[in-house]
C-alpha cells in the first residue's frame, strides 16, 4: 500500500484516481504529476514500484500544498475574513452561505437541520 503525504492510497484503483484521495490534489493535478514523471495513469496504485512512489512523493512535496499545510492556509484565510468583519467573514461567522446563494428555502447544509418553533397549547383546562 502506497502512503503519500500521510494518506494511504487505495489498493485497487488507478493511480490517477488514487492520488485524488490526497487533500489538495484533484483530477487535473493528478494527471499533471503523472505526465511529468512519465507514469502510466492506468496502472493500479499497488503495482507502483518503490522508486515511482518516491518520485511522486518528491514532486508533491516540491510543487503542491497538500493536507495539513493546505487545511491550515484555508482556515487562516477564513479566520482573516472573520477578523476583518467583511461581508464574507460575517457569513462564515453566522454559518450561512458566503457566495450569494438563497437562504429562504435551501442552504440546509450550512444552516443545519430545521428548528421548529415551539407551540404553546392554549385553551382552558378541563375538569
Amino acid at each position: 500500500m502506497a502512503r503519500i503525504a500521510g494518506v494511504d492510497l487505495p489498493k485497487n484503483k488507478r493511480i490517477e484516481i488514487g492520488l485524488t484521495y490526497i487533500y489538495g490534489i484533484g483530477h487535473s493535478a493528478s494527471k499533471r504529476i503523472l505526465e511529468k514523471l512519465n507514469i502510466d495513469p492506468g496502472i493500479k496504485s499497488d503495482q507502483l514500484s518503490v522508486s515511482e512512489i518516491n518520485d511522486i512523493r518528491k514532486v508533491i512535496d516540491d510543487e503542491c500544498k497538500v493536507e495539513g499545510e493546505l487545511r491550515t492556509e484555508v482556515s487562516m484565510n477564513i479566520k482573516r475574513l472573520m477578523d476583518l468583519g467583511c461581508y464574507r467573514g460575517l457569513r462564515h461567522r453566522k454559518s450561512l452561505p458566503a457566495r450569494g446563494q438563497r437562504t429562504s428555502t435551501n442552504a440546509r447544509t450550512r444552516k443545519g437541520p430545521r428548528r421548529s418553533a415551539v407551540k404553546k397549547r392554549g385553551g382552558a383546562k378541563k375538569k
